[in-house]
Formats: structure tokens, sequence, C-alpha cells
């Protein structure tokens, strides 16, 4: 297995580290050779892991490329979220304190590198918050007040932050490590009776599910004995209540419901959308170099950046379609018709992300929508282009949208190859809840995108199956805490 360290600049790591090969960034992420290593650690040691720059997209185009990575795109949203922060405090409350007890000042600032501290002493400390939080170069900030230590944040530092006296012995952090597979974060906490806390902010808030289909998951949910409550983005202080979460709002990585999954999968609760899901769907530079490594066939696509914008009219062909990576409901998504429209469009996308998706141009009459709910298909839709449009949905200058129909047809009248290969691209991503687009086109399908989190309102996608949709789902939760239940009552 090869060990990359990725940096910005390769004069960042100023330490000669046998073994490992010292990468940049652009690199990593831009060279085929990189793209095609079956295995690689890969310590990700970026300046930044800003949204969208080039620290941000190595943690995530590793995981899409099978590579190990630390720290994990998860890991890099958890440092950014401050009530993760908090709570991780004060459950590691008694290790700050013990561990802190003999400092004199009011504020303390750990370094952290590979888990480790240059100082024995706080290495307990150091390795407990490095399994929240597993970044390889991190630095720890606490403050003493009236009630004790607390930590008020935590962040990474690049490899140039390292002080030229800790170089050795970050250099012995870092060679133990290499040989270790990756700690995991989070804990583990034992949940009480059947409870379900679906997440649902009301229609109002462009929910995927409306307050029909909310009733009628509930409905299924209590049939096998759950007791059911509708919460809210208010309610996160409350997660430990609950034996599992199903999430019924938007996702995004930014968003709160990413908070409450990644809250949910600490406590030990079963959650639909996991945290892993959110964050692989939500961004399509991963889908993109997820499916081109597993040979699902997708439209001619290339992940654009700032060196390869001439080259894009050659490769994919006018016109074309280019996508912010976190584009949804058509929304960052635009039809380029000319090399100077191509121009013009790459750059505005590239202001906002160090890389794009440019795809060929597949016009059909409508899309295939697979639902696919733990490995297996759960509905079958048709959703078709708004008139006199390229897109299901059409939006005028004012924000009015004209959606095109849908229709939902019975799972054995889908197309066998169409099912087929949704469920094939959905599996690369787990087993949870996803919306598989695709486009037939010349005998072919196509995969457009794996969507987590996708639309379940009543009277469209539950048309054909009815009540058995919602029965499937609180079957599946059932049966997951319970498998759960039994590895814990085995321990």
């Amino acid at each position: 297995m090869s060990n990359l360290i990725v940096v910005n600049d390769p004069k960042d790591w100023p330490i000669d580290t046998p073994g490992v090969q010292v990468v940049a960034a652009r690199a990593y992420l831009t060279d085929p050779a990189f793209a095609q290593l079956r295995q690689a650690k890969v310590f990700n040691l970026c300046r930044s892991y800003r949204y969208q720059a080039l620290g941000y997209y190595v943690s995530l185009l590793a995981a899409a490329r099978g590579h190990k990575t630390l720290p994990a795109v998860n890991t890099i949203q958890d440092l950014k979220s401050m009530t993760l922060i908090r709570f991780v405090s004060e459950d590691l409350e008694r290790e700050i304190n013990r561990s802190l007890a003999p400092i004199q000042s009011s504020k303390f600032t750990l370094s952290i590198y590979f888990g480790k501290n240059v100082a024995k002493r706080y290495d307990r400390l150091s390795s407990q918050l490095f399994r929240y939080f597993p970044a390889p170069l991190m630095q720890a900030h606490f403050v003493n007040g009236k009630d004790g230590w607390v930590m008020q944040n935590i962040g990474p530092i690049g490899a140039s932050e390292i002080p030229a006296g800790h170089h050795e012995v970050v250099l012995e952090f870092a060679r133990e490590y290499f040989e270790k597979r990756p700690l995991p974060s989070g804990v583990d906490v034992p949940s009480g009776r059947y409870s379900m806390a679906i997440l649902f902010s009301g229609e109002e808030e462009m929910s995927p599910s409306d307050t029909k289909a909310i009733a009628r998951f509930q409905r299924a949910f209590e049939k096998l004995d759950f007791d059911v409550e509708i919460i809210t983005r208010d309610d996160y202080g409350r997660l430990a209540e609950f034996d599992a979460l199903f999430i019924r709002d938007l996702t995004g990585v930014n968003h709160h419901s990413y908070r409450f999954a990644r809250r949910a999968k600490a406590e030990g609760l079963v959650v639909i959308d996991d945290p892993d899901s959110i964050l692989r769907c939500t961004n399509k530079v991963f889908l993109a170099e997820l499916l081109t490594r597993a040979k699902i066939p997708t439209p001619k696509t290339v992940i654009l950046h700032r060196d390869n914008i001439n080259e894009m009219a050659d490769t994919i062909g006018l016109p074309c379609i280019l996508k912010q990576p976190d584009s949804s409901f058509s929304q960052g998504v635009v039809k380029v018709d000319t090399e100077e429209e191509l121009q013009a469009e790459a750059k505005r996308f590239l202001e906002r992300s160090e890389l794009v998706i440019a795809q060929e141009f597949l016009p059909t009459a409508f899309d295939w929508r697979i639902g696919i709910l733990d490995r297996q298909p759960l509905y079958v839709c048709r959703y078709h282009m708004a008139r006199s449009h390229w897109q299901i949905v059409k939006r005028d200058a004012g924000g009015k949208e004209r959606w095109g129909k849908s229709e939902t047809i019975p799972l054995w009248q889908a197309p066998p190859n169409v099912v087929q290969t949704a469920v094939r691209a959905a599996n690369l991503i787990g087993d949870g809840l996803y919306g598989v687009d695709l486009k037939e086109s010349n005998g072919n399908c196509y995969i457009i995108e794996i969507n987590d989190n996708p639309d379940i309102v009543a009277g469209y996608e539950d048309a054909d199956s009815k009540d058995q949709l919602y029965q499937r789902f609180a079957e599946v939760f059932l049966n997951r805490i319970e498998r759960k239940k039994e590895r814990r009552a085995h321990r």
C-alpha cells in the first residue's frame, strides 16, 4: 500500500519521511496516476480544509478512489461544528480537567500530532480528542473558567505550522501511525426502547416529503410498536432519547440535517440518511469519480478545473452540461451551447469550487427515478421534462417554477437493465435510501446522479405500492435496531 502525504506545496512538509511520497494537492487531484492507485493511505496536510478548497477535495476524492484518508471529509465538517465541539468538551470534561489541572494560566493550547502530544502527560487527552476528530495535525484551545477547563475550539493546522523543534518528534509519531489503521471517531451509546424521531421542518422548507407522507410514515412505524415523534432542528440536544432517526428535511454538508445525522450516528442511533450517504451524494465530483472507477455507465463526464477549461469543448462536445458539485433541484446546473458560454460559465462556477462537473448533454423526454432502500428497489418513477425545456423543472426570471409530469409505475414494468444499473450504482454509496436518476439513449441507460434523501410525496412515489412503501421503511428500521441490540448483547 502506498503512503502519500498530500500538501499544498511539497516544501510544506520539511521532514524527511522514509517510505512516504510527498505529493502536491493539485497533482493528487488532477494526475491520472494517483486516481489509478488501487490502495493508498492519504495523509492530507493541506493548509486549509475550507469547503470546496483543495484540501477538502483531497479527502473527498481519496474516499471516492478507495484510498484510506486522514482526515475524512466528515471529520473536516465536524471540526467546524461548534455544537459538536461543545458536546465533546462536555463528554471529556473529567479528562480535560485532570490533564490541565497543573496549568496556572487561564488559557492553554494543545498541539495534537497523529493523536499524540510532545509531552507524555497529555497523550491520553490527545488520544481521546483524536478519536472524535481524527485529523493528523490539530490544535485544541482551552480556557479555564469558574466551572473549570473547557475546550473552546479545535481545528487543523498545516504542516508548515509545525515548530522546528517538534519536527523529529512529529516524524516519529507519523512513522508509528503509518503502520496503524485509522481510528474511528464518535462513540456508541446504548439506546433504550424503540422510539423513532422523524426530522421534519414542514413543507414550506422544501422537505422531501409532505405532511400526508409524514403521517403515513408515522402510522407504519406505530404498527410495529414504535413511539414516533416529529422533531425539528431545535431538538438537536434530544437525539440520545431515541433509538432511530429518519431525516425528512433537506440534506447538505452545510445543513443542520448533516449535524443531526453525525450526532445520531455518534449516539448509536439507526439513522437514514446516514452522514456518509449525505456527504457522498451531495457532491457530484465524488459521484463522478466513484462511478468511473466502478465502470458504471454515465454520460461522458470530465472533472473540470482551471487547467483543462480550454479542452472541454473538444473532450465533451457542445452543447454540454456544467454542474456545481453541490447542485440540487436543477439549480447550479446549466446547459452551454457555444465555446463562449462554456468559458464564461466555467469561470463563474470555478469561483465557488476548485472542481466542477462537465457532462455530455443527452436529450430525453424523461428521466427514470429508481428509489432504493436497503440495497433493494423500492419504487420506479418517470420524471418528464418541463414543457419546452431540457430539465424536469423550468424557472422563469421571477423564480416561478413549472414542473414536468411525474408517473409512478409498478416495479415489474420498468426495464430490468435500468433497475439493475440503479441498484448497482446505489450500492456503491451504502445501504440507505437513495433516488437514482438515469437516462435511456440509443438502447443504453446512463446514471445521471445518485441522490440521498429522495422525494417521497403522498400520491406520487407511493402511487403504486401505497402503504406497503411506508411499511417497508418500518421493517428496515426495526430490523436494524434489533441487529444492533443483538450485537451489543454479545459483546
